[in-house]
């Protein structure tokens, strides 16, 4: 499990026990029923395939040769 996936679980375990605490406070919405801005729901992080990954990453190396290449 590489350091990306275990970030991510963690992420997604937070806004996991957000959801519930605001569930059993009743925090989520103010006297005139709308939610408040905290309560907002947590964006899912999308995980990218292996080859995606791959391909980032290859890119930003062909940056980083190009920037190392000009600074000489």
């Amino acid at each position: 499990m590489s350091l990306n996936d275990v970030l991510s679980a963690i992420d997604a375990e937070i806004a996991r026990l957000q959801q519930a605490r605001n569930l059993l406070t009743n925090s989520g919405t103010s006297t005139h029923g709308r939610k408040s801005a905290s309560t907002k729901s947590a964006k899912v992080k999308r995980t990218l395939s292996p080859e995606a990954r791959q391909k980032i990453a290859d890119a930003q190396r062909k940056r980083w040769a190009a920037q190392k290449k000009a600074a000489k």
